[in-house]
């Protein structure tokens, strides 16, 4: 029995439509890239022409009136998740919704909510789950390799000095600055392995040159365990030929990675998964495990697991719509990521730690 096509509706047709999610669709089986909300198409930038066969709708109204729609996916920027969401989730539409979640927890648990009282399935794209290097990093805790962690550390960093002054992502807007844009990422993946931390430390504000746009682009969180600190960290001064992306110590071995997974970099050069080498590093960006043995260090290349893809998103979405899977990332999920940076944010503002738990 040949298993059910989804129609997918998009919402907005910019880089994340078009890099993290339709080329997704597109490979996974089971949905079919049917509709794509774009308010100003251009000659050289035309949804129904780059895809054609598509619908085209100028807004969401019109989009999830459409009764052959499925799943709604929102791509837009992130104070416009929350009333987009809402009305796609009244309208009886599944929805995945590009991270950040939303700007604000309270927002958050509204739709969480809403999804439940309509029956429907809402997912957040967190789609760096799935990065080669992470999978390679949980394997390795999971198995045991490096021990007792007692320190993780998962950075974002770039040399990029002189403030950003076009764009969306400049300026102080809801659900802006580098903690919601990168940041959701980084915690996620340290809440995925650790789960919630009973403590966070923030520090937040610009590190680039006369920066007069309020764009917040740089951060360090400190996530406060029993016995284990998290660093999560993004920076744009950080002159380095080879960036740090993790460094894992436990009281076994040690865990290094420089370079981003490639993902990102290959979707955005026109590769999809399936491609031949796709999701794979090159041997010189794999990662180092140091180990204990004989009483003395021992360092190692560490190869990366095999990469499932961020395509593992959607096809697990898809057996979350026939009863088959829980969705991949549970909105309940990013909602206390989006709690832990309203946090860390508070932190930084009051120069204090917080307690998760406290009430005050």
């Amino acid at each position: 029995m040949a298993s059910k096509t989804y129609r997918v509706g998009v919402i907005g047709f910019g880089l994340s439509a078009k890099v993290f999610h339709i080329p997704l669709i597109e490979v996974v089986p089971e949905f079919q890239l049917y509709a794509v909300v774009q308010r100003n198409p251009k000659p050289g930038d035309d949804a129904q022409k780059v895809h054609p066969g598509i619908k085209s709708y100028r807004s969401t109204e019109e989009l999830v009136k459409d009764s052959a729609v499925d799943v709604v996916v929102v791509t837009t920027t992130p104070e416009s998740h929350f009333s987009l969401t809402k009305l796609a989730l009244e309208s009886g539409k599944h929805v995945i919704v590009e991270k950040p979640f939303t700007p604000t927890f309270k927002e958050a648990d509204e739709l969480i909510k809403i999804a439940e009282q309509n029956q429907r399935l809402i997912a957040v794209y967190q789609n760096r789950r799935w990065d080669a290097d992470f999978l390679t990093l949980s394997d390795l805790i999971g198995k045991g390799s490096l021990g007792r962690v007692v320190e993780f550390e998962t950075h974002f960093d770039r040399h990029r000095p002189q403030a950003t002054t076009s764009g969306w992502k400049t300026g102080a807007r809801p659900g802006g600055g580098a903690i919601y844009d990168l940041g959701t990422h980084l915690i996620d993946q340290a809440v995925v392995i650790f789960g919630m931390p009973k403590r966070v430390t923030g520090f937040i504000g610009s590190q680039s040159e006369n920066n007069t746009t309020g764009y917040e682009d740089s951060f360090t969180v400190l996530l406060h365990y029993e016995v284990m600190l998290a660093t999560v960290k993004a920076a744009v001064v950080s002159p380095e030929v080879e960036q740090l992306r993790y460094w894992v110590r436990g009281d076994k071995g040690s865990y290094k990675k420089f370079y981003l997974d490639c993902q990102e970099d290959q979707l955005k050069d026109g590769r999809k998964p399936g491609d031949i080498d796709f999701g794979v590093e090159p041997e010189e960006r794999r990662g180092t495990l140091t180990t204990i043995q004989d009483g003395q260090p021992f360092k190692e290349a560490c190869p990366n697991v095999e990469p499932p893809t961020y395509t593992a998103f959607y096809s697990q979405f898809a057996k979350a719509l026939s009863g088959e899977a829980e969705v991949p990332v549970r909105a309940q999920d990013a909602a206390s990521v989006i709690r832990l940076i309203e946090l860390a944010r508070l932190s930084s503002a009051e120069g204090r730690t917080i307690d998760i738990y406290d009430k005050k």
